[in-house]
């Protein structure tokens, strides 16, 4: 973002790196003046006090909020402040509802008379086409032309969409599908790790920051830049210059000390210390790692750890810039000037790490000695339940007691097998989590290797599958000559994108899949990703365990969760001799050797010199043109939404909610999952039916994420996934619930229908950890759709919280020991939510509850819009509401 007119604390000033001279905000001008302590600041503080320094305005950013952030110490009172990215991350899922929202805009400025063009980023925002592909082939060669055939043939109007947004707007580049995963690519090229821009006459150099459409944007914390995953509606918002509204978080110190031993992986640790954060509770916080430790991490091994700060709970999961930050940008290709500025400007701002840095002063702390990791796998459906690898086999015992101990004859492709509960069926070294780190993936090819010398092979019932996030790793796979072990072990590439991870799976061999459905067996998936929440990886696998790249190829060998891998054999050699897992695990050496032998700088750079190419079917596209996009009303994929239907140019005044419904009765952990999933499309759901009455073919639906430019797809499919369990209908699972009065049982969907008609808002009650997970903002797009007005939970996940806001919808929150239970809540009464006419931040909601026998109860809740820019954007029925009447 451009250096603001304000400079109330003289901060602008010069930096010259090399011939070349920046124009800066100089931190230490702060300390000089008595304002700030620098080395007690943590470094995460410091790039947010340099991004409010460079946007002060007077409007968004003062000087109050300057010196409540310089003089930030831990227990300091809570304050609001803006943050303005510096760029936006997007990913297809939710990047092409982000650019149908952008081009519903232009259509509703032009209907208000105003000028389309005035819609559009005014900062660079890069989507990477990265969710689409399913893993419909695997096992054998073909299997990546195949899957990326059948991508194009399922998303020709998205990505013809995608082309569009293309050339219309300005500051928007596309990375082609079958190209890399969005947080690899950024890590690997996006990131600038201090951006240098033109600005007239001067060059302005600040930190890179980012917001991006994926809770994973974390990754790039890893290298030292500031940033987060946002729903598609704050993307949107940010790429129109509106700033993101935060409050100064509570930071906690994570001191890293040791190496790791032999045998301890990268996944490992963050399986370790996702479960520790977890237990310490770092939700809406900013984690910081510091300590002589991470000097024995490389950037890759930090890039694991930050990436799932969403399953940790916390907002970032940060690293300071260091001389190991240097090496990786000088690996992967950056250009030499750019990495002298980043050297010249951390150490110039004090945001560069040594292992003498002092300790700056914390929230909270905690440790974790990295001798300590040991061998881990997480499952079967939380990230953060970790189960040390030799505990696996007692713990997995626990998840089937009490299920049928059957054991069922398959026969498939020519093999017969004995399927039961514990076989492993889906086995997918998958997710840039685990996949940008060459010693991970390279210690799978070792591993893989040894396995075949040993004459072992992977069980038949095993759905195996490769899926790196870049192509740089199918070059150094093949560099080192390990790709041909890994696909002997039939782990052939099945394309570069998320797949597994978000559920894109594909489907099994029909007899398996008959097999565990007819019998309800607890079939299990082991991948090397970094979510594993119920009927996420696939509908008909009931447990899901993460695991590193080596142990996923381990599992595929063994093909059952029920056994111990420290203890027995995965199989036996041609001589008739066990071979353990242990026998065949590489070293750190070899892994090292390996890595510095195969991997090599040209590699970066051939692959991202064409990164925006694409292939063929990509450049034989039709581009489309013009500065307003031509809607096709026969389109299933891409529709124009309501939002902006009949909007008045001045809000409404708010009003108390009257005669609300319940919708939904949730319980603790709902996930944006549950609320809006991702996966395959039910022939018999209500989105299954309307695609039918569109004339679009069961075979031909897709998934719910690749429909999700289509509004009356996604509001079909909220609160659809099969897992669902709506206590409002007890003894259901799916989207059903009660139509009332009268209890009559009903799709969620047909149930809005009829509340709409009947001109009657809804509320949704749920327990702790509502919207915990991905960063979907269909969750609350669909919600509302759906006509809920409010959400009443005993506690949030931040995004969705945010994303509730934004989409207008009231989240309430249960004071502390309240819930539904405590309450007598069922669900079947009329609910007045009063005090909403005249919201202010955190204000308390009185809710008056009306049941069926005329009984009436009233308790008080807390109104989760936590600061007065949220309560303008509720005012306005939603974020894009507003920033749209601010632009006409």
């Amino acid at each position: 973002m451009a250096i603001s007119a304000g400079n109330s604390f003289g901060t602008r000033d010069k930096l010259n790196v090399g011939a070349q001279a920046f124009e800066i905000h100089r931190l230490e001008f702060l300390e000089k003046k008595g304002i700030s302590n620098l080395a007690k600041l943590p470094f995460s503080l410091r790039i947010l006090l340099e991004n409010l320094l460079r946007c002060e305005d007077g409007r968004f950013v003062r000087p109050d909020d300057i010196r409540a952030l310089a003089t930030w110490k831990p227990g300091a009172a809570e304050k609001e402040i803006a943050f303005m990215p510096a760029r936006v991350l997007l990913q297809d899922f939710t990047g092409v509802p982000a650019v149908v929202d952008l081009a519903t805009m232009r259509e509703a400025v032009k209907k208000m008379g105003g000028n389309p063009r005035l819609i559009n980023p005014l900062f660079p925002a890069e989507l990477v086409i990265d969710h689409s592909v399913q893993v419909d082939g695997f096992g054998n060669v073909n299997a990546f032309g195949l899957n990326a055939e059948l991508e194009f043939q399922r998303n020709v109007e998205r990505y013809a969409f995608l082309r569009w947004g293309q050339t219309a707007f300005q500051n928007f580049k596309v990375v082609p599908p079958d190209t890399g995963i969005c947080h690899q690519v950024n890590l690997e090229y996006l990131a600038r790790v201090v951006c240098a821009v033109p600005t007239g006459s001067r060059v302005e150099a600040y930190p890179d920051s980012v917001v991006g459409t994926d809770s994973h944007t974390t990754m790039v914390n890893s290298l030292g830049v500031f940033g987060w995953g946002v729903g598609g509606i704050e993307a949107e918002a940010a790429m129109l210059g509106q700033p993101s509204s935060m409050l100064i978080p509570d930071v906690v110190g994570f001191r890293l000390h040791g190496q790791l031993r032999e045998g301890a992986t990268a996944t490992d640790l963050v399986l370790t210390v996702t479960e520790m954060l977890r237990k310490k509770g770092v939700v809406g916080k900013f984690v910081e790692f510091y300590g002589t430790g991470l000097s024995s991490l490389s950037v890759p091994d930090r890039a694991t750890i930050a990436n799932m700060a969403p399953e940790y709970g916390a907002t970032m999961g940060f690293f300071p810039v260091d001389a190991e930050t240097l090496n990786y940008l000088q690996f992967t290709g950056r250009k030499q000037e750019q990495i002298a500025l980043v050297e010249a400007y951390c150490k110039e701002q004090t945001l560069f790490r040594t292992d003498s840095t002092p300790e700056p002063s914390f929230s909270d702390k905690l440790e974790l000695d990295l001798g300590s990791v040991e061998a881990t796998v997480a499952g079967p459906k939380r990230p953060q339940d970790r189960v040390p690898l030799r505990h696996a086999k007692s713990s997995f015992t626990k998840v089937v007691e009490g299920a049928p101990a059957k054991h069922i004859a398959v026969r498939n492709n020519g093999d017969s097998f004995d399927l039961s509960s514990g076989s492993v069926v889906i086995a997918a070294i998958t997710s840039c989590t685990n996949t940008s780190n060459p010693s991970l993936m390279l210690g799978a090819g070792l591993l893989a290797k040894k396995a075949v010398e040993r004459g072992l092979n992977v069980k038949p019932w095993v759905k195996t599958s490769l899926a790196p996030g870049s192509k740089v790793v199918t070059d150094y796979l093949q560099a080192s000559g390990l790709m041909s072990y890994l696909e002997k072990l039939k782990f052939h590439l099945v394309g570069y994108g998320c797949t597994t991870c978000i559920g894109n799976s594909g489907p099994l061999p029909d007899a398996i899949g008959t097999a565990i459905k007819e019998n309800n067996l607890v079939a299990v998936a082991v991948l090397s990703g970094n979510r594993n929440f119920e009927g996420r990886i696939h509908p008909l696998v009931r447990a899901n365990y993460l695991a590193s790249p080596p142990l996923v190829v381990a599992y595929a060998l063994a093909g059952r969760m029920d056994m111990d891998l420290t203890t027995e054999a995965l199989g036996a050699d041609s001589k008739g001799k066990p071979v353990y897992l242990r026998d065949i695990w590489p070293t750190p050496e070899e892994i090292e050797t390996t890595v510095r032998a195969a991997v090599s700088t040209d590699m970066y750079l051939k692959e991202y010199g064409e990164v925006y190419e694409g292939d063929a079917r990509w450049k034989s596209m039709p581009l489309p043109a013009g500065d307003l996009y031509k809607w096709d009303s026969k389109s299933t994929y891409i529709k124009m939404p309501p939002y902006f239907e009949n909007m008045p140019k001045t809000p409404p005044p708010l009003t108390d909610i009257r005669g609300a419904r319940v919708l939904a009765v949730l319980g603790d952990s709902v996930t944006t999952d549950h609320i809006s999933p991702a996966g395959s499309i039910p022939v018999d759901s209500p989105a299954g039916k309307y695609l039918m009455a569109q004339g679009v073919k069961p075979h031909e639906f897709n998934s719910y994420g690749a429909r999700r430019g289509n509004h009356e797809v996604m509001m079909r499919g909220t609160f659809a996934n099969i897992r669902l369990r709506n206590q409002l209908a007890p003894g259901t699972e799916g989207g059903w619930t009660l139509f009332q009065p009268g209890g009559e049982k009903m799709s969620i969907y047909d149930a809005a229908v009829k509340y709409r008609e009947a001109g009657v808002p809804l509320v949704v009650i749920a327990g702790k950890e509502y919207g915990s997970g991905s960063s979907r903002d269909w969750a609350a797009k669909g919600t509302r759709l759906l006509g809920a007005r409010a959400v009443i939970a005993e506690s949030y996940e931040r995004i969705h919280r945010s994303n509730l806001v934004g989409m207008g919808v009231l989240p309430l929150e249960f004071k502390t020991a309240e819930n539904r239970e405590s309450l007598c809540l069922t669900g079947h009464e009329v609910y007045e939510i009063e005090g909403v006419a005249s919201l202010s931040p955190k204000k308390s909601i009185t809710v008056k509850v009306k049941s069926e026998d005329g009984k009436q109860k009233t308790f008080t809740t807390i109104a989760r819009v936590d600061t007065p820019e949220e309560v303008s954007y509720y005012q306005h029925g939603g974020i894009l509401q507003y920033v749209l009447r601010q632009m006409l």
